[in-house]
């Protein structure tokens, strides 16, 4: 009855937890802003730009470099004070298999609706997504993206950041520009935490796919 089941469920979710148990180099969250000032079209641009950006050569090349050739991988979409949530559960990515597996899934996930930006409750929810991970991994990361910085959270990003970072988890960010005056230099200070946490930017919602896939190499490797 199980397998059967399992069977019928969608290749996504089939993809995920009881199957791909185990270790992995490395507990990736995207967290991926959602909010209201994320337009359709920029909604897809980020969406299309993280899907290309876990097939990229250089990103499977990254993943197979490390000890068990794989990661697992999760995104998670903030905006709403205490709304932030997981549109595409734990993967695990290995070759351009399971990698297409996550490019279709974060195609697919409807978008959540969001408002404000929350990112002190984004950095929550992800560290929590982490820690109930089927995979286990030494390195975690959570990869902080967005436009503008925290405003009207249930706590303050920096706060969230800090019992992150006591958990084992590294905050990176990817700052979108052309919106908020110094967007970097903010999560910088607010949003990234622990060992060897960096800020990258893209120059607006068309640079997102480069900078993303610019990032997961540097996260990876």
């Amino acid at each position: 009855m199980l397998r059967r089941q399992m069977i019928a469920l969608p290749a996504t979710l089939a993809a995920m937890p009881a199957r791909a148990e185990g270790e992995v180099d490395l507990l990736l969250v995207l967290a991926i802003d959602a909010s209201g000032s994320i337009s359709d079209d920029e909604f897809r641009l980020q969406r299309e730009g993280c899907a290309e950006a876990i097939s990229n050569a250089a990103v499977l090349s990254a993943i197979r470099s490390g000890p068990r050739g794989s990661i697992g991988i999760a995104m998670v979409e903030w905006g709403a004070p205490g709304g932030a949530a997981t549109v595409v559960e734990w993967l695990r990515v290995a070759d351009e298999r399971s990698a297409a597996v996550a490019s279709e899934a974060f195609r697919a996930a409807p978008r959540s609706q969001q408002s404000w930006n929350a990112i002190g409750d984004a950095i929550d929810h992800a560290a929590r997504l982490i820690a109930a991970a089927p995979f286990r991994a030494a390195e975690k990361v959570i990869d902080v993206s967005g436009d503008a910085p925290d405003m009207r959270g249930l706590r303050p990003a920096g706060m969230a950041r800090d019992d992150a970072v006591a958990a084992g988890i590294t905050v990176n960010a990817l700052a979108i520009l052309g919106g908020t005056p110094g967007l970097a230099e903010r999560y910088a200070q607010d949003v990234i935490g622990g060992p060897g946490a960096f800020v990258m930017t893209a120059e607006g919602r068309a640079d997102f796919a480069r900078a993303i896939r610019a990032k997961l190499v540097r996260e990876i490797a």
